[in-house]
Protein backbone atom coordinates (compact mmCIF):
# COMPACT_ATOMS: atom_id res chain seq x y z
CA UNK A 1 0.00 0.00 0.00
CA UNK A 2 1.45 3.24 -0.99
CA UNK A 3 1.73 6.15 1.08
CA UNK A 4 -0.89 7.97 -0.56
CA UNK A 5 -3.09 5.08 -0.44
CA UNK A 6 -3.48 5.52 3.34
CA UNK A 7 -6.34 7.47 4.98
CA UNK A 8 -5.98 8.97 8.58
CA UNK A 9 -7.50 5.88 10.08
CA UNK A 10 -3.91 4.00 9.35
CA UNK A 11 -2.01 7.07 10.43
CA UNK A 12 -4.12 7.52 13.71
CA UNK A 13 -3.31 3.49 13.86
CA UNK A 14 0.17 3.53 13.50
CA UNK A 15 1.03 6.25 15.53
CA UNK A 16 -1.63 7.33 17.69
CA UNK A 17 0.30 4.72 20.54
CA UNK A 18 3.27 6.59 19.81
CA UNK A 19 1.76 10.19 21.06
CA UNK A 20 0.02 8.06 23.55
CA UNK A 21 3.07 7.43 25.05
CA UNK A 22 4.62 10.55 25.13
CA UNK A 23 2.17 12.14 26.51
CA UNK A 24 2.29 9.54 29.30
CA UNK A 25 5.67 10.67 29.97
CA UNK A 26 4.88 14.79 29.36
CA UNK A 27 2.57 14.35 32.58
CA UNK A 28 4.55 11.70 34.72
CA UNK A 29 7.68 13.98 33.65
CA UNK A 30 5.94 16.96 36.70
CA UNK A 31 6.68 18.19 40.04
CA UNK A 32 3.95 15.78 41.34
CA UNK A 33 5.43 12.78 39.81
CA UNK A 34 8.81 13.05 41.79
CA UNK A 35 10.25 10.75 44.48
CA UNK A 36 8.65 12.49 47.62
CA UNK A 37 5.66 12.48 46.20
CA UNK A 38 5.07 8.85 44.92
CA UNK A 39 6.48 7.07 47.94
CA UNK A 40 3.22 7.88 50.11
CA UNK A 41 0.06 6.16 47.75
CA UNK A 42 3.30 3.72 46.72
CA UNK A 43 4.05 2.74 50.16
CA UNK A 44 0.35 2.50 51.15
CA UNK A 45 -0.19 0.20 48.24
CA UNK A 46 2.41 -1.98 48.49
CA UNK A 47 2.03 -2.61 52.77
CA UNK A 48 -1.42 -3.28 51.85
CA UNK A 49 -0.11 -6.14 49.82
CA UNK A 50 2.50 -7.74 51.25
CA UNK A 51 2.85 -5.86 54.92
CA UNK A 52 4.80 -3.34 56.79
CA UNK A 53 8.37 -2.67 55.61
CA UNK A 54 10.77 -0.28 57.58
CA UNK A 55 11.61 2.74 56.38
CA UNK A 56 15.43 2.00 55.43
CA UNK A 57 13.97 -0.97 53.26
CA UNK A 58 11.29 1.20 52.06
CA UNK A 59 13.45 3.15 50.83
CA UNK A 60 15.39 0.70 48.89
CA UNK A 61 11.89 -0.71 47.53
CA UNK A 62 10.83 2.61 46.66
CA UNK A 63 13.83 3.40 43.99
CA UNK A 64 13.22 -0.10 43.04
CA UNK A 65 9.59 0.37 41.87
CA UNK A 66 10.53 3.58 40.42
CA UNK A 67 13.82 2.44 38.50
CA UNK A 68 11.54 -0.97 37.04
CA UNK A 69 8.85 2.23 36.15
CA UNK A 70 11.22 3.89 33.62
CA UNK A 71 12.41 0.22 32.33
CA UNK A 72 9.56 -0.79 31.84
CA UNK A 73 7.80 2.59 31.01
CA UNK A 74 10.23 3.09 28.22
CA UNK A 75 10.41 -0.74 27.50
CA UNK A 76 6.66 -0.05 26.11
CA UNK A 77 7.24 2.82 24.38
CA UNK A 78 10.11 1.21 22.38
CA UNK A 79 7.34 -1.69 21.31
CA UNK A 80 5.35 1.39 20.52
CA UNK A 81 7.99 3.07 18.26
CA UNK A 82 8.73 -0.38 16.38
CA UNK A 83 5.44 -1.21 16.19
CA UNK A 84 4.72 2.22 13.99
CA UNK A 85 7.94 2.07 12.36
CA UNK A 86 6.85 -1.54 11.17
CA UNK A 87 3.11 -0.40 9.68
CA UNK A 88 5.02 2.87 8.18
CA UNK A 89 7.55 0.93 6.41
CA UNK A 90 6.19 -2.51 5.42
CA UNK A 91 8.95 -3.28 3.24
CA UNK A 92 12.18 -2.30 5.77
CA UNK A 93 13.60 -5.17 8.01
CA UNK A 94 13.27 -5.47 11.63
CA UNK A 95 16.79 -4.43 12.46
CA UNK A 96 16.46 -0.64 11.06
CA UNK A 97 12.69 -0.53 12.53
CA UNK A 98 14.03 -1.40 15.92
CA UNK A 99 16.79 1.18 15.78
CA UNK A 100 14.61 3.60 14.52
CA UNK A 101 12.49 2.75 17.63
CA UNK A 102 15.57 3.19 20.06
CA UNK A 103 16.57 6.66 18.43
CA UNK A 104 12.88 7.69 19.47
CA UNK A 105 12.87 6.15 22.83
CA UNK A 106 16.28 7.71 23.44
CA UNK A 107 15.15 10.78 22.30
CA UNK A 108 12.23 10.92 24.74
CA UNK A 109 14.40 9.63 27.35
CA UNK A 110 17.21 12.31 27.11
CA UNK A 111 14.38 15.09 26.67
CA UNK A 112 12.78 14.13 29.96
CA UNK A 113 15.79 13.52 31.64
CA UNK A 114 16.62 17.28 30.41
CA UNK A 115 13.27 18.90 31.54
CA UNK A 116 13.32 16.82 34.80
CA UNK A 117 17.02 18.62 35.39
CA UNK A 118 14.74 22.38 35.73
CA UNK A 119 12.36 20.54 38.48
CA UNK A 120 12.88 21.57 42.10
CA UNK A 121 12.36 18.05 43.10
CA UNK A 122 13.60 15.86 40.58
CA UNK A 123 16.62 14.52 39.19
CA UNK A 124 18.68 14.19 36.12
CA UNK A 125 20.69 11.07 34.94
CA UNK A 126 22.36 9.61 32.04
CA UNK A 127 22.45 6.36 33.90
CA UNK A 128 18.23 6.65 33.26
CA UNK A 129 18.28 7.36 29.88
CA UNK A 130 20.22 4.51 29.46
CA UNK A 131 17.97 2.09 31.62
CA UNK A 132 15.15 3.33 29.51
CA UNK A 133 16.94 2.30 26.31
CA UNK A 134 17.95 -0.82 28.06
CA UNK A 135 14.32 -1.65 28.06
CA UNK A 136 13.48 -0.62 24.39
CA UNK A 137 15.86 -2.55 23.37
CA UNK A 138 15.18 -5.79 25.97
CA UNK A 139 11.35 -5.49 25.08
CA UNK A 140 12.40 -5.20 21.23
CA UNK A 141 14.63 -7.97 21.37
CA UNK A 142 11.71 -10.17 23.16
CA UNK A 143 9.15 -9.35 20.27
CA UNK A 144 12.08 -10.67 18.06
CA UNK A 145 11.89 -13.36 19.18
CA UNK A 146 8.88 -13.76 19.50
CA UNK A 147 8.29 -13.16 15.96
CA UNK A 148 10.97 -15.61 14.76
CA UNK A 149 9.49 -18.56 16.86
CA UNK A 150 6.06 -17.81 15.69
CA UNK A 151 6.11 -16.22 12.61
CA UNK A 152 9.03 -16.15 10.75
CA UNK A 153 7.53 -14.86 7.28
CA UNK A 154 7.15 -11.60 9.26
CA UNK A 155 10.83 -10.94 9.39
CA UNK A 156 11.10 -12.05 5.99
CA UNK A 157 8.54 -10.04 4.20
CA UNK A 158 11.36 -7.68 2.77
CA UNK A 159 14.12 -10.03 1.69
Amino acid sequence: MSSSARGLRFWLSAWLPVLFGIGVIVVESTVWFGADHTSGPLRVLFEALFGRVSDARWEIIHHTIRKSGHFIGYGLIGLAWLRAWWMTMPRSHFLPDALLALLGTGLLATWDEWHQSFLPNRTSSPWDVLLDCCGAIALELLVYLFVRSFRPGRLARAA
